[in-house]
């Protein structure tokens, strides 16, 4: 059982591995290497408890979903995430403006990923500029404010900000990224951070471009 509780173990250094794999040399986004990623992430989170279950088990769903598409007869369109807009709009395989007979569309998919990806960026970012005495709570609540909280319904953004008062302080989550100490955390994270950054804009100047940042 060791074994697999290791494979479980978050490492901050794995997430850097796999976003650095991310982009091809012409800028585009592998989309096997984006869930990849995701599923590092979702080990961050869920190595933090039960707080992020609503993003973490929502998150988990999305990759389903994005590796049914990579798996299927179609896997060849799924290859990056250009070609899978590029294809899924040609066909008209997305809902554009109402909820319709694509739900699990990989655009939609994909965007509610990058929603939930700038939540984690920002709140990342605040953690490695953090000083010993400030509050994870608050970070957290920020970071969600700014990003993923415009696109959760009431009741959501509620259970959201009476989670964010549960999470354990600073010393914790710089113990739960296994790179060392608290300076070896904060270089790791900004030397990750702008790996993640740059798939987020790239894949946000996509969506924008072909006008699905709002799907519904």
């Amino acid at each position: 059982m060791a074994g697999t509780e290791e494979d479980q173990k978050f490492c901050l250094q794995e997430v850097l591995d796999t976003f650095k794999l991310c982009l091809s040399e012409n800028k585009e986004v592998y989309l096997e290497q984006y869930v990849a990623g995701w599923r590092k992430l979702i080990k961050l989170l869920n190595s933090l408890g039960s707080v992020f279950g609503f993003i973490s088990n929502d998150a988990v769903n999305k990759i389903h979903i994005l590796v049914a598409h990579l798996n299927g007869e179609n896997g060849s369109q799924y290859v990056t995430v250009q070609s899978m807009v590029k294809y899924e709009l040609e066909n008209e395989l997305v809902d554009l403006t109402k909820r319709g007979g694509h739900p699990e569309s990989g655009c939609r998919t994909l965007l509610r990923l990058h929603r939930a990806l700038r939540w984690l960026e920002l709140f990342l970012g605040r953690l490695r500029t953090s000083s010993e005495d400030s509050k994870t709570s608050v970070m957290c609540s920020e970071s969600y404010n700014e990003s993923l909280s415009q696109h959760h319904p009431w009741v959501v953004r509620k259970a959201a900000g009476l989670a964010f008062c549960m999470l354990p302080g600073r010393p914790a989550f710089f113990e739960v990224m296994n790179v060392g100490p608290p300076e070896q955390v904060v270089a790791k994270l900004g030397e990750g951070l702008p790996l993640i950054s740059e798939v987020y804009q790239i894949t946000e100047e996509l969506y924008t471009q072909h006008n699905l940042m709002d799907l519904p």
